[in-house]
């Protein structure tokens, strides 16, 4: 995740000494995309359920443009839609913004910053979850 070039440059704070640890795991849905054959991760996402939210969501350098986190983003809707909920929201990182939009996600806000760590505002979308949301991404993976 410290090394992806989405989070070099002026983003690179918001994840400084940031690290997906066990407890997290054990507290929160994390899923992996994982390479067949050598089983490198390509990509993972965490899933909070109370309210929903996807909290975390990294594909590698490697591995963007190859379908990786449309695929994590259904898989992500599938989840959320098994536990009952109707929406997941996203606080995005700037440069994925269109990502999700392409996704189907929709801005509803925009988050001011919160220095020292994040100094720029963040767009604040929201899937809706289940029918024709759920069946759209999934047709199109």
């Amino acid at each position: 995740m410290h090394e992806l070039s989405a989070y070099q440059g002026e983003y690179a704070s918001i994840i400084d000494g940031y690290e997906v640890a066990p407890d997290y795991i054990a507290q929160n849905p994390v899923y992996l995309a994982e390479a067949e054959g050598d089983g490198a991760l390509l990509g993972f996402y965490g899933l909070l359920l109370e309210p929903p939210e996807l909290d975390l969501m990294f594909v590698a350098d490697r591995a963007q443009g190859l379908g990786v986190g449309r695929r994590l983003v259904d898989h992500m809707l599938h989840r959320a839609h098994d536990a009952g909920a109707d929406h997941v929201r996203v606080v995005s990182h700037p440069p994925a913004e269109q990502f999700y939009v392409r996704m189907g996600a929709v801005r509803v806000a925009v988050l001011p910053p919160q220095p020292p760590k994040v100094t720029w505002e963040r767009p604040e979308l929201r899937f809706t979850v289940g029918g024709a949301a759920t069946a759209q991404s999934t047709s199109t993976a």
